[in-house]
């Protein structure tokens, strides 16, 4: 278990690592934000594209491998993101080059990291009794949210004065490798005793990127139990209209999460008056990343159980929260105010993803859960490829126009969720 999660905070922790010291790298390259934010889109873009393919091929050819297999696209990606880099900033290479060349091995993460978290939750649940399973599952999808504050917490610490800004590519490239060896050494090979299936899991990009992983389908616990599972269900389609509210609302705020995500590393830059001196801006960006995975793990692992909050309870009042942390951003001119800003955004943006998550869940029938989930994990994972640019793009471009467009998709998101999402009593009386 231990070993499990590992594999899955490294994940995290080196992605967010890397979120909180790229607006310094490409302010020092003279690169323009938005084509930073790009080499991102194009990593999020392989994500959801790769992703249910290896979740498919863990079930068929093992969880162990696809496990190696994502770890080694990771430990490829980063060390080789990093030495790219590291040629830049020395001058070695054009900035063009260098931004080309990282968002290449970019690739290696988004098109091949995908297949290890999967592989990690079913590998769990196989051999997980059931009466224990959606603890244990719990307790490896935490490692994602830990991960997400332990990567901005120690990216300044891993700035040395050799290798400087990109001292976080190395780090976890190297805590990767030890991992790896562990894992095949260590780790038992696939001799699964209980059914399980691979779901997708959303890419780390902050702490409400936290995958899902709870009971299997309605077919496997047939298989466990001993009793005939039902037949497939028909495909679940987006445009179901059990589910169109909940994804349009997750599709629109999952946008405002992700341009907020984007822009906030540029801001700190420009509201300290860092540009000259960027190195300078990879501890206040961490800092603040930091404290906004605090405030998500917050919502989801204490609010939500503590104030029993229903799906839509649940997505208006973090939307709410997200709007009123969007706005004190756009007028903070200070540290504080900024990381109070954006500790409020994510704590709403915290209760806003598992609001409209449960809610497409609770939706639909048991035997469909399986759909539904690849469904939010894709939806999650698209709000990334486009978002996170456009939103520096429009904030480079007028800081009031861009923060005017993230608080209007925070606001659509509650006039919509108002009059379209159906009252939580209804989840209360279809559960009863």
């Amino acid at each position: 278990m231990a070993l499990l999660f590992m594999v899955m905070l490294v994940t995290a922790a080196g992605n967010t690592a890397m979120q909180s010291v790229m607006p310094s790298i490409g302010t020092a390259l003279g690169v323009e934000d938005v084509w930073i934010s790009l080499a991102y889109s194009w990593s999020a873009l392989l994500w959801v594209m790769t992703a249910p393919y290896w979740a498919s091929r863990s079930d068929r050819r093992g969880r162990k491998a696809m496990m190696a297999l994502g770890l080694g696209g990771f430990i490829a990606s980063f060390t080789l993101c990093g030495l790219i880099l590291w040629f830049g900033l020395n001058g070695w290479l054009g900035a063009t080059a260098t931004l080309l060349l990282f968002a290449a091995f970019r690739s290696f993460y988004g098109g091949l990291g995908s297949a290890a978290p999967p592989a990690v939750q079913a590998y769990v649940a196989s051999r997980t009794p059931r009466a224990n399973r959606t603890r244990v599952l719990a307790l490896i999808a935490s490692s994602f949210g830990l991960g997400t504050v332990i990567g901005p917490a120690i990216a300044p610490l891993l700035i040395f004065p050799v290798v400087g800004l990109i001292g976080p590519f190395i780090a976890s490239a190297l805590i990767g490798i030890a991992v790896l060896a562990l894992l095949r050494l260590r780790l038992p090979n696939d001799d699964p005793a209980y059914a399980a299936k691979s779901r997708v899991v959303s890419a780390p990009f902050s702490a409400g990127s936290n995958p899902r992983m709870g009971e299997e389908d309605n077919e496997y616990d047939g298989v466990v139990a001993g009793v005939v599972p039902d037949p497939d269900p028909p495909k679940l389609s987006w445009r179901d209209r059990r589910l169109r509210p909940w994804l349009i609302a997750g599709l629109i705020g999952g946008h405002a999460q992700a341009a907020i995500l984007g822009l906030i590393g540029f801001l700190i830059l420009d509201r300290l008056g860092l540009r000259a001196t960027p190195e300078l801006g990879a501890a206040p960006t961490g800092l603040v990343l930091m404290a906004g995975a605090f405030a998500t793990l917050l919502a989801q692992w204490g609010l939500i159980p503590m104030l029993t909050l229903g799906p839509r309870g649940s997505t208006l009042w973090g939307m709410a929260l997200a709007l009123v942390g969007v706005l004190t951003i756009a007028v903070a001119d200070d540290l504080h105010t900024i990381a109070l800003g954006f500790s409020v955004a994510s704590l709403g943006f915290g209760l806003f993803r598992p609001g409209f998550t449960s809610g497409a869940s609770l939706a639909v029938s048991r035997a469909e859960q399986g759909q539904v989930a690849g469904i939010v994990a894709s939806l999650s994972g698209a709000a990334y490829i486009l978002a996170p640019a456009l939103g520096v793009w429009l904030y480079n471009h007028d800081p009031v126009v861009g923060f005017g467009v993230i608080a209007g998709l925070c606001v659509a998101v509650l006039v919509l969720g108002w009059r379209g999402i159906g009252s939580d009593e209804v989840f209360d009386d279809a559960d009863d």
